[in-house]
């Protein structure tokens, strides 16, 4: 596992970027899962600026998203659906991309159906992942098993907490949502993981550092070959990482 600091939040951004465009421009027809929330907004901005400046092609690559709020339709502004059309696929063209569909009659076989995707597409060469406050990648929360595959989740508070910034309330936050599993994650050919935001400086310490439990969802990226890490600044300071460390 290889740590890397950044020297700003902007640089942070821009390395995220670089890191994936480089991996695009080694394999154009890459197979991508992609995460949501606020830590990679900036790399997708990145991103469609590369795309429009004609230095970077995504129209070979694959994309597959990590998660999906159930009870949500892709036109619902809080929709995973909607937020990829707003930071990216809105913007630029790519091969192919699958979102999990928050609106499916059985959502159960909707999962199955989505890891039999993941599976048919030869699985992932690159999966970014966010740092989740408690340390869920994905939506695999605290006590998700290792092995776990796309399937339907409870929420747990502190997610739904963390995410009723975006809803207004935490009432108004869906409880279930389907989730591409860890065991999933793991099988994928290189992880990147943001560490950027407020409140995971132990959670960070223990996903790099801890026992590789259930209850650091992220941790059990300590049993992958091939993960960097790219953490700001400020975040590494009060987590007490050094600059450019390999774990």
């Amino acid at each position: 596992m290889e740590v890397r600091v950044t020297t700003s939040v902007a640089a942070f951004h821009d390395e995220a970027a670089s890191f994936v465009s480089e991996r695009v421009r080694q394999s154009p027809s890459a197979v991508l899962a992609l995460p949501t929330g606020s830590s990679p907004v900036g790399m997708y901005r990145e991103l469609v600026r590369r795309v429009r400046d004609g230095v970077l092609d995504l129209s070979r690559t694959v994309c597959f998203n990590l998660d999906e709020y159930l009870g949500l339709g892709p036109d619902h502004p809080q929709s995973y659906a909607q937020y990829m059309q707003h930071h990216l696929f809105g913007h630029v063209r790519v091969g192919r991309h699958h979102i999990p569909d928050g609106l499916a009659a059985d959502p159960d076989a909707e999962a199955r159906r989505y890891e039999e995707r993941i599976v048919e597409a030869g699985g992932f060469d690159l999966a970014i992942l966010g740092l989740g406050p408690n340390g869920h990648i994905g939506f695999n929360e605290p006590g998700s098993p290792p092995d776990s595959r796309t399937r339907v989740v409870e929420l747990s508070p502190a997610t739904r907490r963390a995410n009723s910034r975006f809803f207004g309330s935490v009432e108004l936050v869906p409880r279930r949502a389907i989730t591409v599993g860890i065991g999933t994650i793991l099988e994928a050919r290189e992880i990147l993981l943001l560490a950027i935001g407020q409140g995971k400086e132990r959670v960070l310490r223990a996903a790099l550092e801890g026992p590789v439990t259930a209850q650091v969802p992220a941790s059990f990226l300590q049993r992958h070959p091939r993960v960097t890490v790219l953490v700001t600044p400020d975040l590494a300071r009060r987590a007490g990482i050094g600059q450019r460390v390999s774990l």
